[in-house]
């Protein structure tokens, strides 16, 4: 193991490691996971070179406090973050998301809050010394499975550092910009005909609140109550990211990466792929509308998305 680490003098709110996800383990009741928001995740890792599936440390609203030990590396952090990079000889630095940096041995990162968004992505040249859990980085804290025994992380814990004692970087960055729009694109659901027509205008015409009750596992909202005719409880079946299923009490319910495999919910309708990073960086008090669209125009617009992630990986060559 590499003697290089971070010491964690503040945990943050739901500081954990993430990657692309776990795939394949939903036959024993265990989820993808992952970063919430793919396309940071990915920026992350291209800032300093790594592999785009390599782990990096996932923070949500208040992030942590680090103190690097023994060795220097390079960092990026992506999102919508306020953080400063505070220097041995007590120089500090406002930091600048999308770009990367250099950090000495007794440097310390304060990654202060987030601004207007939930999730950020803390990444670091030459990757993190974490083992893998059935081909994957990601930390489920649900199923404790993943780096740090499955759950977030502690004061005084360390995360060690693969590659250390760099020489030189090459300054890369992205010029980014994160939509603000609320309105997200949604296909039906496999139980939309339980849903009278009236409930099915009110869901894509009026607005909905995020509620504080939002999670790596999903989203609450609340709103006018969205009746069905059939059940509010069906038999179970198997869940993805994404779907919105809607219980007894009316208000609709967006998964999210830890969501359970399994749900008995009637599923109004599913978040389309493209739109997945944004729903994810919802934060409480805001609000939004849903929009149906076509399969084929799902498939379109991931197609757009897929093009414009690409372009920012490029950006950074």
């Amino acid at each position: 193991m590499s003697k290089t680490y971070f010491e964690i003098l503040r945990p943050g709110i739901n500081t954990t490691i993430q990657d692309k996800g776990r795939n394949h383990s939903y036959q024993i009741g265990i989820t993808v996971s992952g970063a919430i928001d793919k396309r940071n995740y990915l920026l992350a890792n291209k800032l300093v070179d790594n592999e785009l599936d390599a782990a990096v440390i996932e923070f949500a609203y208040q992030g942590p406090l680090l103190l690097l030990k023994d060795g220097k590396i390079s960092f990026a952090i992506t999102g919508n973050i306020l953080f400063k990079v505070i220097r041995k000889n007590s120089v500090i630095e406002d930091g600048e998301c999308y770009r990367n940096y250099i950090l000495d041995e007794g440097d310390q990162i304060d990654i202060i809050s987030t601004k207007d968004s939930v999730y950020g992505y803390l990444s670091v040249g030459g990757g993190l010394d974490v083992e893998k859990t059935w081909n994957s980085y990601s930390t489920n804290t649900k199923a404790n499975i993943g780096p740090n025994n499955g759950k977030k992380y502690s004061l005084g814990d360390k995360i060690f550092i693969k590659d250390s004692n760099i020489e030189t970087v090459i300054e890369k960055k992205i010029d980014y910009n994160q939509s603000t729009d609320n309105i997200i694109r949604i296909i039906k659901g496999t139980n939309f005909d339980y849903f009278p027509n009236e409930a099915k205008d009110k869901f894509l015409n009026e607005k909905f609140l995020v509620t504080n009750l939002a999670d790596r596992m999903g989203v609450r909202l609340k709103g006018t109550k969205i009746e069905n005719n059939i059940s509010s409880n069906i038999k179970s079946e198997g869940l993805i990211r994404g779907v919105i299923q809607v219980p007894a009490d009316g208000n609709p319910i967006i998964m999210l990466s830890d969501h359970g495999t399994i749900g008995g919910y009637p599923k109004i309708g599913v978040v389309i792929s493209a739109d997945l990073d944004r729903v994810g960086q919802l934060t409480p008090g805001s609000n939004i509308n849903f929009k149906e669209v076509s399969l084929e125009e799902a498939q379109n617009i991931f197609k757009a998305y897929t093009d414009d992630t690409n372009k920012y990986l490029n950006e950074c060559n």
